[in-house]
């Protein structure tokens, strides 16, 4: 594979406009770039915009963000929308508290708040204080904590910081009692957490070499490595622990066991779950790094231990999960001792709490918790509130209560307290927000994809819906990278729903609703099918008479937006709108930037003959076809997503504009200072979702009524 041709043709976007239909675009700096793979010659004529700080790029985002700001400034609803998200935004949110030594932790936002901040107590009946607030870090809020860990005594507390969205996070260390940083900073650390020694002095953390100047929100991230830092020590002085030079692509996650035994490394080199397991034994300072699953096999994740005996979740042999022991001084596979064997529903999590098992799983894309003592006995299932999701969830072996939370499509999560001792749960923290939850309701159905296949739908709105056929309808989707779309509160949701609209969720396969065989029936040259389940719910929709297509948007972000670019072009004549959020939508180069390499598992690669073929097929990048009319469409992103490099939305909008053969606008919303999602203001949120819906309300002619 190689560029053929690369001669810049680019000119000054005033003088350089293409029109579609009545309306007129920047057409974006070009160059004639036509790459050969495997014999088939493509084109990329907008190729330099996958330099987002290039002075032409700039320029382009300014001109697209002037047309598109000023397209939704004009709407009228825009501003009660917003007005409508601020009020329903604005209630007290907590999360599931932990304890670690003495101490408890938990997060808070009063309301509008735009990160959370970290509490701690010696008593959830007493007075907490801050020990930490973000909010202070940047004038505009966006730095945000991304990730922490306690010391097992609950004095110290690990801490990462992400600047703008970004991945790349910055490690410091907080004394718990005093509230002061010490000097200890970790920089280039990414997809990482910290996992403290036993004794406090130190923790085990991932990074990655410093990239070059300028190439540090799109260079692909290789050769990560795995190091122990020691307090009061620099960076420089970090001792390495483990890395494979031979391997670029792995990556390794780290996690001390409870009883501060084992630092036990898992090896990864894909979003694919299969994984390797190391160990290596921290009361002894010499012990080897010793492999105990030394292939990539099936996915391979620790519980907990009793001695030498490792617990396990993993999908080995059972493809829904199951809960393994793994004894190191009989390491070999005949020895493995099963504890909770593979069920009907899905495991999604293994927490060994009070010396019991409390497994997490999913019925149809709903939480399930069942409790299983340690030699794997069932003893009972944890009443949960109706059909929702269990957020978060988690404490130590030896404690004797644990916090869950709870939420579903029309209540925001409830913190419960259980009580082991008495199998009972009751509320610790209810959040109280200006709307009635009994007002709204959440449906599941089945519909049929076009290969026959039953998929599960999540329909969501307010009660006495009449199916008039003519109600507007929001489907998102994601399916995906073995990950669940389960019942989740959003206060935007909420405000679709309360201009009388319809929610729908598929739950499409390659997502992780029904274990590795649906998730792997969605991925590579199967990834038709993810896009065939979405269409089929559209085509559900209409013909059970919730909508039509000048009424149903589309929507959806990361994996999503690549799903919503491929109906969109696969099928514009279905839907009245489509917002596709972040996406991957060149799948012929997405393995070239940041971390794009670990996704080939779930996609395949353009590198690989039979796999680029069916990436061709339906890359959305390449599939728009001069001359079509396609649905009003607003594309967002942020010009600092490391993640899926806004070089995807750039080019994908600036050729959908080009083709666009009737004056259906084709918008891009270009954030700034924002990356991928993770740690982005609440101010920031709630101006695109009010953009977003205000984008609905004009295209699909939604009646918006004076809020409640």
């Amino acid at each position: 594979m190689g560029i053929i041709a690369a001669a810049s043709t680019s000119s000054l976007l005033a003088a350089d406009a293409s029109k579609s239909g009545q309306r007129v675009y920047p057409s974006g700096p070009r160059a004639d770039v036509v790459e050969d793979y495997h014999g088939t010659k493509v084109a990329d004529p907008f190729r330099p915009l996958e330099d987002p700080d290039g002075k032409e790029t700039r320029a382009w985002v300014e001109a697209e963000n002037k047309i598109t700001f000023d397209f939704l400034k004009a709407i009228p609803a825009r501003e009660v929308i917003k007005q409508r998200l601020t009020k329903l935004w604005d209630f007290e949110k907590f999360s599931a508290p932990f304890k670690e030594g003495k101490q408890y932790f938990y997060s808070r936002n009063s309301g509008l708040q735009n990160q959370n901040v970290l509490y701690t107590t010696s008593s959830l009946e007493g007075m907490p204080r801050v020990l930490l607030d973000p909010n202070t870090l940047s004038a505009n809020g966006t730095v945000a904590i991304s990730s922490l860990a306690v010391s097992d005594d609950g004095k110290l507390l690990a801490y990462a910081l992400a600047d703008a969205g970004s991945d790349w996070i910055t490690w410091k260390v907080r004394d718990v009692e005093t509230g002061r940083d010490r000097d200890d900073v970790i920089k280039w650390s990414k997809f990482s957490t910290a996992s403290w020694t036993k004794d406090g002095e130190g923790f085990f953390y991932g990074r990655y070499p410093e990239p070059k100047d300028g190439e540090d929100l799109r260079a692909s991230n290789y050769f990560q490595k795995l190091y122990y830092h020691r307090l009061g020590t620099p960076q420089a002085d970090d001792a390495l622990v483990y890395e494979r030079p031979d391997e670029k692509e792995w990556k390794f996650g780290s996690a001390v066991t409870d009883d501060g035994r084992y630092l036990v490394i898992e090896v990864s080199k894909s979003t694919d779950d299969r994984n390797r397991l190391l160990y290596k034994e921290l009361f002894a300072p010499d012990a080897p790094i010793v492999e105990l699953i030394a292939n990539f096999d099936a996915g391979y994740e620790l519980i907990d231990n009793d001695g030498p005996v490792l617990y396990l979740k993993t999908n080995k042999d059972a493809p829904r999960g199951r809960v393994i022991a793994v004894d190191t001084r009989h390491p070999e596979e005949a020895n493995w001792r099963e504890i909770i064997p593979q069920a009907d529903e899905t495991l999604r999590a293994v927490y060994l709490i009070g010396n019991r098992f409390f497994v997490n799983y999913l019925k149809d894309a709903h939480s399930q918790l069942k409790v299983f003592d340690i030699d794997g006995k069932f003893q009972r299932e944890v009443k949960l509130p109706g059909l929702g999701s269990i957020t978060e969830f988690g404490a130590r072996r030896r404690a004797k209560e644990f916090f869950y939370g709870f939420a579903s499509f029309t209540s925001p999560a409830t913190i419960y307290r259980y009580d082991i001792s008495k199998g009972e749960s009751s509320v610790f923290r209810a959040p109280k927000v200006g709307f009635r939850p009994d007002d709204y309701t959440t449906e599941q159905v089945f519909y049929a994809s076009k290969d026959g296949t039953k998929i599960p739908m999540f329909i969501s709105y307010k009660k006495g819906l009449k199916k008039t056929g003519r109600t507007p309808t929001y489907l998102f989707g994601y399916g995906g990278f073995n990950i669940p779309l389960v019942p989740a509160f959003s206060v935007s949701n909420l405000v679709w729903m309360e201009m009388g609209n319809v929610f729908a969720v598929p739950n499409l396969r390659g997502g992780g609703e029904y274990g590795e065989v649906w998730h792997k029936a969605g991925t590579k040259e199967q990834k038709q099918n993810v896009f065939d389940d979405f269409i089929a719910a559209a085509e559900w929709l209409i013909a059970n008479g919730y909508t039509q297509t000048p009424k149903l948007a589309i929507g959806g972000g990361s994996n999503g937006g690549l799903l919503v670019g491929a109906c969109l072009t696969q099928r514009p004549d279905l839907y009245g709108a489509a917002l596709p959020a972040v996406g991957v939508l060149d799948m012929l180069r997405f393995h070239k930037f940041t971390i794009g390499h670990a996704w080939v598992d779930d996609y395949g690669s353009s590198d690989d003959p039979r796999e680029f073929a069916a990436l061709y097929k339906y890359s959305p990048l390449h599939a728009i076809r001069p001359g079509t009319c396609y649905p009003p469409t607003l594309i967002t992103t942020a010009d600092h997503d490391d993640r899926v490099v806004p070089a995807h939305s750039f080019k994908f909008a600036a050729t959908l504009q080009a083709a666009q053969s009737c004056d259906k606008p084709v918008l891009i919303r270009i954030e700034t200072q924002a990356g991928h999602g993770a740690g982005k203001p609440t101010a920031k949120i709630i101006e695109e979702v009010a953009d977003r819906w205000a984008f609905l309300v004009q295209v699909l002619g939604v009646d918006v009524s004076p809020a409640p």
